[in-house]
């Protein structure tokens, strides 16, 4: 075989093998493309021509204690323009759409380019929202017959009434196109209420046009939640704080713990965030601070409400007893400073349940001179203070004292000085309205509750660690406040058992009082109290800067008017069935309790 021929045998050898190799990584290739990546190619076909669109399940109601709405959907009916797939719209379509804006009295809103779009591509988009009976009777009359204009009925939230016990439901926003719940129970009931969303799956065109649609899965509704919150109540509450004036007002049972009424001023209406909302308006609510909910989190000087507490460890350890009698001259002098008590003339000669009554401040000047500020701190933790009630609200745990917390804060020493403020409530002690609240119902009950806003929640709660003399003595000194003292102005409340403490809470030195209100003194009310044979319950009001007591006492003795009034109508309507039984819950000696429902 010459040379000619052997070159071109290998010139065909070559060619031969490179085919075949070729033909090897062809089909390595293909077994790679419809094997290994078959199910990413298959999506992304089907992505081609699927579209798949979430459907918003319809959201669970909130209800007060007795079944009422207080947060709900209500039906929003739209209009919606109906692509048919033609290439543009005709003249008979741009009608159409003169006479809805004719009707509607407001530009459609899309503009005619998107809509010209949806008509190409067969799409369904949005013209007018929330159309009134009115336009709703003219627009189906006159469009009765047209398939590209739809009639249709969804779902909006609703609060029906606007800002009522606001920081206790929350708001809702947007999340990729759905509304969640971004504060409140609408935030921490999220998964409860939001229910299962629904999918409808779409096939299109290369073109976009819509071909069919079908449900592909069923969306579920939303679960209710039944609060323990009393509506009419809560609305009697909303009326009578004072305009204009920030704080917060808490009624609770402090046997089970449920809060009847939830009120924190400011608020804010969460219907507004169901629209869009221009800068300037958002602004604007935000200088307000209204979204601080003064309940859970806001933290204030006790002021002589802490009294309580200083008076339970005074007996507890044994500083003082019940008869101790103490000579106020109307201050005290410890080391080279001067401590005025609240009557610069001085009261006289006191027993402690007048101190208390009195809110005279000698004797707890006279006890800081041998109380140990630890000491006074581990009681105010047994009473609940200096910690969060685990209420399953965001709070703030308060501050409570102490000589290792002072050092690590400021790096000085306790002195006594500090201990004669902190045993009057003052000092660097802060306390959230619900530990008061939780603090002055455990006097009342003899334990600790763990407050609750939602009706199915378990009710729990601890022992009070104090000796049931030491808590006796406490009732009657409250009771001595309504009947000679601070806040006597309740005592012509008839058919009551009431036990109360007020508080002036100094929020600057007295010499700024004249400065501003926002020098001015905080005003507590924290009272126990007993409408006839009803439970007991507790009631704190914190109006702040009020400049004193007077302000939130009037408050009180108003609510506690309209309440009589409330249950004395419950009454004669309950005449007529089967009496309703409130048993007090049995208390045992474990560290924490689940009590029966009432």
């Amino acid at each position: 075989m010459n040379r000619a021929h052997q070159s071109l045998y290998s010139k065909i050898f070559l060619i031969g093998c490179t085919w075949i190799f070729a033909q090897f990584l062809i089909i390595i290739r293909l077994g790679y493309l419809q094997i290994t990546l078959e199910e990413v190619l298959l999506a992304k076909s089907r992505h081609n021509f699927l579209r798949y669109e979430t459907i918003a399940s319809l959201r669970g109601n909130i209800l007060d204690c007795s079944g009422k709405l207080i947060a709900t959907n209500r039906p929003v009916v739209n209009i919606y323009w109906k692509g048919s797939g033609a290439r543009s719209l005709t003249a008979t379509h741009n009608e159409l759409l003169k006479q809805l804006e004719t009707i509607t009295q407001a530009p459609l809103l899309e503009p005619t380019e998107t809509i010209t779009a949806a008509e190409r591509k067969a799409q369904t988009i949005l013209l007018v929202k929330d159309v009134n009976f009115e336009l709703l009777s003219k627009i189906a009359e006159l469009f009765s017959t047209h398939s590209s204009i739809v009639i249709k009925t969804d779902f909006i939230r609703f609060y029906p009434y606007d800002s009522l016990a606001s920081h206790v439901l929350g708001y809702l926003g947007t999340h990729e196109h759905t509304w969640i719940g971004k504060t409140g129970l609408e935030k921490a009931c999220e998964d409860l209420l939001q229910g299962k969303a629904g999918i409808n799956q779409k096939i299109l065109n290369s073109f976009g046009k819509h071909l069919e649609e079908k449900e592909i899965e069923e969306g579920l509704p939303g679960q209710d939640i039944t609060l323990t919150l009393n509506l009419e109540l809560q609305q009697i509450a909303e009326s009578l704080f004072p305009e204009g004036k920030r704080g917060a007002f808490v009624l609770m049972n402090p046997q089970d713990g449920s809060i009847l009424v939830a009120l924190s001023r400011p608020d804010f209406n969460p219907n507004v965030f169901l629209e869009k909302m221009d800068l300037d308006a958002w602004r604007d609510m935000k200088e307000k601070k209204p979204f601080m909910n003064r309940i859970f989190n806001s933290t204030y000087p006790p002021g002589s409400i802490f009294k309580l507490i200083t008076l339970s460890t005074a007996l507890e350890l044994g500083y003082i007893d019940q008869s101790t009698q103490t000579h106020c001259a109307g201050s005290v002098i410890a080391g080279e400073r001067k401590f005025r008590c609240n009557n610069k003339d001085g009261h006289g000669t006191l027993s402690v349940a007048r101190s208390i009554a009195k809110s005279c401040n000698v004797l707890f000047y006279k006890l800081a001179k041998k109380m140990d500020i630890d000491d006074l701190a581990r009681y105010a933790n047994s009473f609940g203070l200096g910690r969060i009630t685990d209420s399953g609200f965001n709070e703030s745990p308060g501050l409570i004292p102490t000589r290792k917390w002072k050092r690590a804060k400021t790096g000085e020493r306790w002195y006594q000085g500090d201990t004669l403020s902190a045993n009057i409530g003052q000092s660097y002690l802060l306390v959230t309205p619900i530990q008061i609240a939780r603090m002055v119902g455990s006097i009342e009950t003899g334990h600790l509750v763990t407050p609750r806003i939602v009706q199915s929640a378990p009710v729990k709660c601890e022992p009070l660690t104090i000796a049931p003399s030491t808590r006796n003595f406490l009732q009657e000194t409250m009771m001595a406040v309504v009947q000679e003292g601070t806040a006597h102005v309740l005592n012509s409340l008839t058919d009551f058992t009431i036990r109360a403490k007020t508080s002036t809470a100094q929020t600057s030195a007295l010499e700024k009082r004249d400065m501003g209100e926002e020098y001015l003194e905080h005003g507590w009310a924290a009272i126990n109290f007993r409408y006839k044979n009803n439970p007991p319950l507790t009631l704190v009001i914190i109006v702040e800067n009020a400049g004193g007591t007077r302000m939130p006492l009037m408050v009180a003795k108003t609510f506690m008017k309209s309440y009589k009034k409330v249950l004395d109508l419950e009454q004669k309507k309950r005449a007529l069935n089967e009496p309703v039984n409130f048993s007090k819950p049995e208390i045992t000696n474990s560290s924490v309790i689940n009590l029966p429902l009432p």
